[in-house]
């Protein structure tokens, strides 16, 4: 039989815990559930964090092999840096071999002259300068190139935001394997074909299939979404185990927008 005390002691260690999960949670960048959070946009994807909310002033890394996967990349980030640097913010896009074409930006309602763009010759220079821009809170992100990070230089990146609360994108191209680190989440963006609302041939509306292989506390999984007026749009039904069944109709779409209004 449960004595009162040994039921009281059990909730007071329950609640010591759930608060420490908390705190844990706002120093990686995840608000509580009531709190205001930037809205950036990915929908469904979003649901994927800690309190559905993407975590802002926290560290995270993309991968990827190739030029034309790094063009995609770039490309799906500079639309996830549109809200998150609003009208006033200022970035910081440092690299030893930059594979952004900054005039691209505008595609996704960004323009360039919102970076700073730094080019060094070692990347032991671009962690180095990553890490010392993270500290400034006069900046809303900083984006770094390079091909491998071990987990010693990840974690002083990530206390770096912690007390700066500016968020950090790690671009890694043909890493020579995927390490342990202490990112937020590992994203991997590929692309996919374009779609257009009147099914004509020709060029249509940005298309990419979003992985989330990694997330802290969260939930990977695997979304198809598009780019169309200045927006994110899902094009595909999510599951979490990456098995989603295909819905090229407007039925997503729909549902997504009368979420949003209904809350």
């Amino acid at each position: 039989m449960l004595t009162p005390s040994y039921i009281f002691m059990r909730t007071e260690r329950a609640n010591i815990i759930s608060q420490l999960q908390q705190d844990i949670l706002l120093l990686q960048g995840y608000k509580p559930a009531n709190s205001p959070s930037i809205d950036t946009g990915l929908g469904p994807i979003k649901d994927a964090f800690p309190n559905n909310t993407f975590p802002t002033g926290a560290v995270h890394e993309f991968v990827f092999e190739g030029s034309e996967s790094a063009a995609v990349t770039s490309g799906f980030l500079a639309a996830m840096l549109t809200p998150l640097m609003h009208e006033n913010g200022v970035a910081l896009w440092v690299s030893s071999s930059r594979t952004l074409f900054p005039p691209a930006l505008k595609n996704f309602g960004m323009h360039p002259d919102r970076f700073i763009f730094i080019d060094l010759q070692k990347e032991k220079h671009v962690i180095w300068s990553m890490e010392e821009a993270l500290k400034c809170s006069a900046l809303t992100a900083v984006v770094g190139e390079m091909q491998e990070i071990g987990f010693t230089a990840s974690r002083r990146l990530q206390l770096a935001v912690e007390h700066s609360k500016v968020t950090g994108f790690i671009l890694r191209k043909n890493p020579r394997k995927l390490n342990t680190t202490a990112c937020a989440a590992r994203w991997k963006i590929t692309s996919l074909t374009s779609q257009s609302d009147d099914q004509l041939p020709g060029i249509g509306f940005s298309h990419w299939r979003v992985e989330l292989l990694r997330v802290r506390n969260g939930k990977p999984g695997v979304w198809h979404i598009r780019w169309q007026d200045g927006k994110f749009i899902p094009t595909i039904a999510h599951d979490h185990n990456g098995e989603a069944g295909y819905n090229r109709s407007h039925k997503v779409q729909q549902a997504w927008e009368y979420q949003k209004k209904t809350g």
